[in-house]
């Protein structure tokens, strides 16, 4: 019986993909646990359409990715921490402040996680960082770290 996969089945295939299984296989474990449906031309057609609004919206990610990716490489963010003497920071620069700085500075939105730094940055100064963006697009851009003075 051939039947198209709802969501991903360990032996059978991904998401999206028609199959053929044997009929038992789809009548008592696919199809009542909502994992697959009988592969007729309505759902066949439902399915290719799925598929190309799910590609339109991987290549419309994809290419705003890159803009930014490309705009972000002349950025300098400004991060404020606090430094003691010979500009040495009292704990290092995070990815989540300098995604909170990116955000503040010039709206952009990024997730922390997502932010790349070489080595923990411990002391003031301009250090360059990159970020994955989308995919294989990565953005780089400086991270200049102005201190704080204790008082």
């Amino acid at each position: 019986m051939k039947v198209l996969l709802q969501q991903d089945v360990k032996g059978a295939g991904k998401a999206g993909d028609i199959v053929n299984v044997s009929d038992g296989y789809a009548r008592n474990f696919l199809i009542p646990k909502k994992l697959a449906v009988p592969a007729d031309q309505g759902s066949i057609n439902a399915a290719n359409i799925k598929k190309s609004a799910e590609k339109h919206r991987i290549e419309v990610q994809r290419k705003n990715a890159r803009e930014l990716a490309s705009g972000m490489s002349d950025l300098t963010v400004r991060v404020y921490a606090k430094a003691g003497e010979n500009g040495r920071l009292f704990g290092s620069v995070t990815g989540k402040e300098i995604a909170e700085a990116l955000k503040a500075q010039y709206d952009i939105s990024l997730d922390k996680k997502k932010i790349r730094i070489p080595e923990p940055i411990k002391s003031t100064g301009i250090t360059k960082v990159s970020a994955h963006m989308f995919e294989q697009t990565d953005a780089s851009f400086k991270v200049e770290v102005i201190a704080i003075e204790e008082n």
